[in-house]
């Protein structure tokens, strides 16, 4: 069992995970094309078939997908004969997971089959994420989600908390991790480039690019049997800051710290953190509110985000999860025993869920 006492009713534990390769542009694949190969793959590494998955649940966005209920056709991919226990939330597939969770805990399902996606090449997603700003005061100006990312980069270094030089070297960290993750859009060498929105260059912003994700979770004895080494989600707990950024410290994320205390982060030393972190300046933030340090990827004995994260590959809808999956596949590895894991969602860190990964004993 994990070194964490359990807290929870239930012991639940991540099984199984897959994503596809993030693309700049898969003009050529539906959603349904490009979301079927990595749910037949996650099914495939626990020897389950659909019929047999107690619960599904899947995040995307309509306003990505430029139609209603978008997520019904979707569902072509998973299967829906024999009938299936379905639902979806409007988010990042991390917050499916935690509805997945909950229900496991309910002991309505055993098994849950979690996945998420975002095609964001057709249009804009700088102008789509305007689309959930404050409706009278913020989005009629349209600042896009690099201008506020900028506003919150520039609150940094006018605190003393960071310079140009460091986020530079947190983008050029992340992408040189993501040489040995084959599913990164970008890796290796990659130059800072020009400013977007000063102080934030190409560098220390993310690719936009098509994705998805998809994990199995399995509890108890089921887990044992699916998994050789189950990521056991010992804690996980979201929550969220004002909606005025006007009402925020915007170098500081209290959601995530009191996430994480939830969660129960700091009991026991982690190893590992794949933080959600879209722009390099967010970084700096959820390092502090986890009490992570503020240097290199290996931050104290934790190793941060050694898939290259979010600026490596930062497909919508999905990229929160896949935070929770790469730390539970390094667990499934062996290369890992605690890890955090974190998703965000909304400008400047608004919404913030923290899970802590824990593998059995060795």
């Amino acid at each position: 069992m994990p070194k964490t006492p359990p807290r929870y009713a239930r012991d639940v534990a991540v099984v199984a995970f897959a994503q596809s390769d993030h693309l700049r542009r898969t003009d050529e694949l539906s959603e349904v094309e490009m979301v079927m190969p990595v749910l037949h793959q996650v099914l495939a590494a626990t020897g389950l078939k659909a019929g047999e998955i107690g619960f599904t649940c899947s995040g995307s966005s309509d306003y990505l997908a430029g139609r209603a209920f978008s997520f019904t056709m979707t569902l072509d991919g998973v299967g829906a004969w024999p009938p299936i226990s379905e639902s979806h939330v409007e988010m990042d597939g991390a917050w499916a997971l935690y509805e997945a969770w909950v229900k496991i805990q309910t002991g309505e399902a055993d098994t849950a089959l979690v996945y998420a996606y975002g095609k964001s090449s057709p249009g804009s997603v700088r102008d789509v994420l305007t689309r959930q700003l404050d409706p009278y005061y913020v989005a009629p100006l349209w600042p896009d989600s690099v201008a506020l990312a900028a506003l919150q980069a520039q609150a940094l270094i006018d605190a003393g908390e960071t310079d140009e030089p460091a986020l530079a070297a947190i983008g050029a960290r992340s992408r040189d991790a993501a040489r040995s993750n084959p599913h990164a859009q970008i890796a290796g060498d990659v130059p800072q480039g020009d400013y977007q929105v000063a102080p934030l260059r190409t560098g220390d912003c993310p690719p936009i690019g098509d994705g998805a994700a998809a994990v199995v979770l399995a509890a108890g004895d089921t887990a044992r049997r699916l998994c050789e080494r189950p990521a056991w989600i010992t804690g996980i707990d979201h929550r969220i800051e004002a909606h005025s950024l006007g009402l925020r410290d915007l170098t500081d994320s209290p959601s995530t710290r009191l996430a994480a205390q939830r969660a129960g982060v700091f009991d026991a030393p982690v190893d590992t953190a794949e933080l959600h972190a879209p722009f390099s300046s967010q970084e700096v933030v959820l390092r502090k509110a986890l009490g992570l340090g503020d240097g290199d990827g290996d931050a104290g004995g934790v190793t941060v985000n050694p898939s290259g994260g979010a600026l490596a590959a930062n497909p919508m809808m999905a990229a929160g999860l896949i935070r929770i999956g790469e730390a539970a596949a390094r667990i499934h590895r062996g290369e890992s025993d605690r890890a955090v894991a974190h998703a965000t969602s909304g400008p400047c860190l608004q919404q913030n869920l923290v899970a802590v990964l824990e593998g059995d004993v060795r």
